[in-house]
């Protein structure tokens, strides 16, 4: 009887650790990424959220790419980039598109390629900064977001990362 209650409570004592590395312990434990929850408690979407900081900063600042903000982020998300680097981008190339050539608030291409609206530009420079140009991917495709802007101006402009990368912290805070 002694050697059975031994053998049952070395069988308690296992229990824990059984259930803990079983795969319904590790599903029931998983929080889904940021990217993936798209509800706040209030019912707004983390999307609005960033379309609406985006378009903020924009109109604070009567900048022409105010409006544009569901757009950026929608390119974004289909490019897997963050969310404030097109609009940083935006804002240090071309003052929010204040200074846009042609439809270009990016500064793509020195400025030499000209959009036919802001939609083809944000929608070009998504897809070149998420690596899926087979022209551009060398540069972009699974780099970090240090080494992607190094290659979209960095090498000319040193201060060029720090100060996207300031801009997209201001986006965040001020928008």
């Amino acid at each position: 009887m002694k050697k059975q209650k031994i053998q049952f409570m070395r069988g308690l004592a296992l229990i824990p650790f059984l259930t803990a590395s079983s795969p319904f312990a590790l599903l029931q434990n998983q929080i889904p990424p940021i990217h993936q929850v798209e509800r706040f408690i209030d019912g707004s979407s983390i999307r609005d959220d960033h379309a609406s900081k985006i378009d903020a900063y924009f109109a604070e600042r009567n900048m022409p790419l105010e409006g544009y903000g569901s757009k950026m982020i929608a390119e974004a998300e289909k490019n897997d980039i963050d969310w404030r680097l097109l609009p940083a981008i935006a804002i240090k190339e071309s003052s929010g598109g204040r200074f846009a050539c042609g439809y270009n608030p990016f500064g793509w291409g020195s400025c030499k390629i000209k959009f036919s609206d802001y939609d083809t530009a944000i929608e070009t420079i998504a897809l070149n900064l998420g690596g899926n140009n087979p022209h551009t991917t060398q540069y972009y495709k699974d780099k970090t977001l240090i080494e992607k802007l190094h290659y979209y101006n960095n090498s000319v402009v040193p201060t060029y990362t720090a100060e996207v990368l300031e801009f997209m912290d201001l986006i965040e805070r001020e928008g």
